[in-house]
């Protein structure tokens, strides 16, 4: 056997190995310098995901590279997604060095647990193979669990791990139960060998429906979609706000990513045929996510729990684009494209206004208190002008107001489910939309209208302020200059699928 085996090709990998290898490193130098030296484990976090965006950018060559008996893939797609990941970490990592230091947080478990979840991230972005989706899922997940529960003395915390472990292992279950049923049937493991047992008409219709049941539930909870959301709020709300930012942002696009590769690139079916069983799923999905969502979020207090529902109603508008692809059992390359685009150019607006949004709970919060109340705004204007502006820039590109990137992420997945046929499904999208405005409005009144609560001085480090005034000015200049996010993500989907 050991003389049949062929050396897999590992240049497509690099950036996973240089992960991996780099993870070590930190766990070491934390063991021996971490009780006197903490900032060295940050400083290598962000240098290995510099690293690592280096190497991405140097292996990309725009082909699409098989690997690892087809196990693993790096195309165009995954470059830019996770290029994307590596920005959302580190930005991450910036907002939340002085929030988690604050509270004796910044270990180096800390450090390793988010190197170790973005490789999951990474391998989930590339995965070619139901086993690598399911590898890179765990991965994270597993991590994600440890994150959540890294405050070992705050029971919330603790509970919000314990909530989030059951019902992730009840979704993976679900997740593996379906690819099981899905592999039976057409005898491949692979996502393209799947494709091409859909296409020759090789399955067997009622396992396969069957199986798409429980893959679509799968990825669905790693989503947040309605009726798999049920985590959400409770988790956002008891993890410390550094993890729920990190929970918050770079999984959205890993998650896209599955969903992407498996439904489209795997289940489409011949011209398209099998992907209606799938769009119809998500269809129902999409519109209760987009209005529980929002009109849980106008009941919320608390600003986490507030941005986890408006999470659910965001997804929602994303899978609008998703499933926006194939029109009446018909695929047409430029609707599919410019479907398909419109989802992933939603997923990264949404990932730059959440980690905006929760940036700015982290500048109010400081050693002793979570400044994580909608009171907790009140008059920000008052204390701070610039940083008033910048979460009024947040809050209007969520609520998808003209002119920033949220607006046109919003009007870009709308157009493509009104050309898809789904006119009526954009008009309750856009009435709930109407609706959502309310709870992201309600923060700028509270900033610029009441009376501060708290008059102390904000305490946030250089660091943190530059890259919060970065953050929002991007939103605005985007929402300025839409078509060059929306050119890259078209590019990019058109060279991948």
């Amino acid at each position: 056997m050991l003389n049949n085996f062929v050396m897999p090709d590992l240049y497509p990998a690099a950036p996973e190995i240089f992960l991996l290898l780099m993870s070590f490193l930190v766990l070491f130098v934390d063991l021996v310098f971490g009780a006197t030296h903490r900032w060295m484990a940050a400083m290598l976090t962000v240098i290995t995901l510099i690293g690592c965006a280096a190497i991405t950018l140097v292996t990309s060559d725009g082909q699409t590279t098989l690997t690892f008996s087809n196990m693993f893939v790096d195309d165009l797609l995954a470059d830019f997604l996770k290029l994307m990941t590596y920005l959302a970490v580190i930005m991450m990592l910036i907002y939340s060095r002085q929030y988690m230091a604050d509270r004796g947080l910044d270990k180096g478990e800390f450090y390793v647990l988010v190197l170790y979840a973005t490789l999951g991230m990474m391998v989930m972005i590339s995965a070619a193979n139901l086993l690598t989706v399911y590898l890179g899922l765990e991965l994270m997940s597993l991590s994600l669990y440890g994150l959540v529960a890294i405050d070992r003395d705050n029971t919330r915390a603790t509970e919000a791990a314990m909530k989030y472990f059951v019902l992730g292992a009840l979704a993976s279950g679900l997740l593996l139960y379906g690819m099981s049923m899905i592999y039976g049937t057409t005898g491949s493991l692979e996502i393209g060998g799947i494709a091409q047992a859909l296409y020759h008409g090789q399955a067997e219709k009622p396992v396969l429906v069957l199986g798409l049941v429980f893959l679509v539930a799968g990825i669905a909870f790693k989503l947040g979609l309605v009726p798999f959301h049920m985590w959400i709020p409770d988790v956002y709300h008891g993890a410390p706000t550094a993890v729920t930012m990190f929970i918050g942002s770079a999984p959205k696009l890993a998650a896209f990513a599955m969903a992407l590769r498996l439904l489209v690139y795997g289940l489409l079916g011949r011209d398209g045929e099998f992907a209606m069983h799938w769009q119809q799923m998500l269809l129902i999905m999409a519109v209760l996510s987009i209005g529980l969502g929002n009109l849980a979020a106008i009941a919320q207090t608390n600003i986490k729990r507030m941005l986890a529902y408006s999470a659910i109603s965001h997804m929602g508008y994303m899978v609008l684009g998703l499933m926006s692809g194939v029109v009446d059992g018909q695929v047409d390359p430029f609707t599919a494209i410019n479907a398909y685009s419109s989802a992933l150019y939603y997923t990264v607006a949404y990932v730059l206004m959440s980690l905006g949004a929760f940036g700015m709970v982290l500048l109010l919060s400081r050693s002793g208190y979570e400044a994580e109340n909608l009171e907790d705004f009140k008059g920000l204007n008052k204390r701070s002008p610039w940083f008033a502006a910048m979460m009024l820039i947040i809050m209007f590109s969520m609520a998808g107001i003209p002119f920033f990137i949220g607006f046109f992420a919003k009007f870009a997945v709308l157009l493509a489910a009104i050309k898809a046929g789904y006119t009526a499904v954009a008009v309750v999208a856009v009435m709930f939309s109407l609706i959502g405005a309310f709870y992201y409005l309600r923060v700028v009144k509270l900033m610029y209208f009441d009376t501060p609560v708290d008059s102390a001085p904000i305490a946030a480090g250089l660091d943190l302020r530059v890259l919060l005034s970065l953050n929002g000015l991007a939103i605005a200049g985007f929402g300025l200059f839409p078509d060059a996010v929306m050119i890259i993500c078209t590019t990019t989907l058109m060279r991948s699928l």
